[in-house]
């Protein structure tokens, strides 16, 4: 996260910023009774830090989940920064306003006016000192204004999101319980799977290698007998073989594709979107050695995402992006359909997520109603 990006906020939207912030300064200090209750306190840090990455353009970084005893600290210094640093730019762009007012009206208002509604400015005594002193006053102010605001806003939004930013310890934390959840949802699915090839290895494949059995036995006993049984049944075996054959390959298809052996995961990709029902753009970068059981992951999210523009989303185009980074794997997957997806409604996505985690990476899920859909997944692929 880069808080310290040589391009800041505008003018005006730090002035926002900083005067919103000394609004729940000011109001936070009749509340502080109610915000000390965990819960209260935690939606109002989670607030602010919503405010603070939006000013310093970095993606929001969700509920805040930092201990009780941190987020009372950073409420007693956000109030206290909040106050001291609201106050400094309402002073100047205040002076700053009030100035730019009353110069060119000095002669309609009280003897002794002074430049500036609130703090001490230039005696307007006649058009002299107002064209030259007051205007000097509001320039000055205004660029005060124009130099502080920024600085202040970055500053107080900085001191929220270190303040509000989990420790080393609190992190390593909620690591081990991301890790924990996902190997405990990695077993299921691993337990699923396991079960769903066993039931097709039984009801399928043994079956029809049983019903093999069954003719070639009854073959050898009628061998000298009837021969034009013995020929019927054998011919038989042999169409119950294939089938046997086809459905063995197509077990282990989903175990691994067997295109992933022989043509590599460009080579597989570029196989799955020429058959894709809707019309597929493939845009693979340089991937280098990938690990089987990554490209097998990559492989079966992105099948799963084309099957899903397919029959849920009415897509007509879709384009996939697969790209190397380091050791990580990027897989982007966007269709032009009505959105909504929902992974609670079996559209697959719930799979997706499943194997993604399985070798700890992450999904992102964008499908706003009316479309369109992205998918989005980071795979750890270190040699």
């Amino acid at each position: 996260m880069n808080l310290h990006g040589a391009r800041g906020p505008a003018t005006w939207h730090a002035l926002g910023y900083l005067l919103g912030s000394l609004c729940t300064a000011v109001l936070a200090l009749p509340a502080l009774p109610v915000l000390a209750v965990p819960k209260a306190s935690r939606a109002w840090a989670s607030w602010h830090r919503r405010r603070a990455d939006r000013l310093l353009l970095v993606p929001p970084s969700g509920p805040v989940r930092v201990g009780a005893w941190r987020v009372l600290g950073w409420l007693g210094s956000c109030t206290a920064t909040g106050l001291a640093f609201g106050l400094v730019v309402l002073l100047c762009a205040g002076n700053a306003v009030t100035t730019a007012v009353t110069v060119p009206l000095w002669w309609a208002l009280p003897a002794g006016t002074r430049a500036g509604g609130f703090a001490a400015g230039v005696p307007l005594t006649g058009w002299g000192t107002a064209l030259t002193l007051g205007t000097a006053q509001a320039v000055v102010l205004a660029a005060l204004t124009h130099r502080l605001a920024p600085v202040l806003a970055r500053l107080h939004a900085r001191v929220c999101v270190t303040l509000l930013s989990p420790s080393v310890t609190e992190s390593l934390a909620r690591r081990v319980d991301a890790l924990t959840e996902t190997r405990a949802g990695a077993m299921t699915a691993h337990g699923a799977e396991l079960r769903r090839i066993e039931r097709d290895l039984h009801d399928g494949t043994q079956a029809r290698l049983v019903a093999v059995a069954m003719r070639l036995g009854v073959a050898r006993e009628l061998l000298d007998e009837d021969p034009g049984t013995v020929a019927r049944l054998l011919t038989e075996a042999h169409e119950t073989t294939e089938a046997a054959m086809v459905e063995l390959r197509a077990v282990i298809r989903t175990i691994y594709p067997p295109i992933l052996a022989d043509r590599g995961l460009a080579g597989a990709l570029a196989a799955l979107a020429a058959g894709s029902a809707v019309d597929a753009t493939l845009d693979i970068g340089e991937l280098g050695a990938v690990p089987a059981a990554v490209e097998a992951v990559a492989y079966f999210t992105i099948a799963e995402a084309l099957t899903n523009a397919a029959r849920h989303s009415r897509a007509t185009r879709t384009s996939v992006g697969v790209a190397r980074d380091g050791n990580r794997l990027s897989i982007e997957v966007t269709d032009d359909g009505i959105g909504g997806a929902d992974e609670t409604r079996g559209t697959g996505i719930a799979g997706i997520r499943h194997r993604v985690l399985a070798l700890d990476g992450t999904v992102r899920v964008y499908s706003p109603g009316g479309g369109p859909t992205t998918i989005g997944v980071s795979l750890p692929c270190a040699s």
